[in-house]
């Protein structure tokens, strides 16, 4: 019977569950949107619980934008390894979320592993806390002068902390990151046009990531007289090729201060 029937039925009062029909009519537009909404949220619980379609959407919102640095160091670390041998023995990682680093690079064989985090550590995992309890990893602001002697560390590596840094501050950090490095130093810097902060990040950093070119950070290198590691990044490439990693960030490889 088509809801045209059930209409004309009603108006002549042939059946007395007509009412019951009509009252039915009514709710069913508040079903409906009772279950789109049911149907809202089970989808968000899929999207961010396991695989499925919305998997393939996180990953094209890394290549878009929110992508992050130091995740590529977490990808890089076997290229490293690799590449620089036994300057991996000791080794300082500096920039935001630098604990999960600081993990990954204590699960390798001979390999001591420090952490500077450049802000404030907010809702740290017991992990974390744990590694800023022991020492092994500390807040400090990158801007300063760091708090560690000369050539403590056979490799420093950064990432996801100098975009964030103007030119002013730039000419003091990155020659202290080569100061405190004995063998050299690896900088993970963002690609200009590819990658972008974060909403949350803008607010945590205070200001805007700038994105600048390889010639720009070149130049920059020349300037403060710090020197490009040729031999190491040769060395990189070269086991780069071999794993078949393509680094969706950056990578330049600076030699210390002597």
């Amino acid at each position: 019977m088509s809801r045209r029937q059930v209409r004309r039925v009603g108006d002549s009062g042939s059946f007395p569950f007509v009412g019951a029909l009509h009252s039915k009519s009514r709710s069913s537009p508040l079903l409906s949107v009772c279950l789109v909404l049911v149907g809202a949220c089970l989808l968000i619980g899929y999207a961010y619980s396991g695989p499925g379609m919305f998997k393939s959407i996180r990953e094209v919102s890394k290549i878009t934008g929110d992508y992050s640095c130091t995740a590529e160091v977490h990808r890089a670390i076997p290229v490293l390894k690799s590449a620089y041998g036994d300057s991996m023995r000791k080794v300082l990682h500096v920039g935001p979320e630098t604990c999960s680093v600081v993990s990954s690079l204590l699960n390798e064989e001979e390999t001591e592993a420090w952490g500077v985090e450049p802000y404030d550590v907010e809702d740290a995992d017991s992990n974390c806390k744990s590694l800023l309890h022991k020492g092994l990893v500390r807040v400090a602001d990158i801007k300063f002068p760091l708090p560690y002697r000369s050539k403590s560390f056979s490799l420093v590596i950064v990432s996801d902390a100098l975009d964030y840094l103007s030119p002013r501050y730039l000419n003091k950090t990155v020659p202290e990151l080569a100061r405190v490095a004995s063998d050299g130093v690896v900088l993970f810097a963002g690609n200009p046009g590819q990658q972008k902060a974060k909403g949350a990040e803008l607010s945590k950093f205070g200001r805007p990531a700038k994105m600048r070119s390889s010639s720009w950070w070149i130049r920059f290198f020349s300037q403060t007289n710090l020197e490009e590691n040729e031999a190491a990044s040769k060395k990189f490439e070269q086991a780069a090729s071999k794993s078949s990693y393509k680094p969706a960030c950056q990578v330049f490889h600076l030699k210390p201060l002597h």
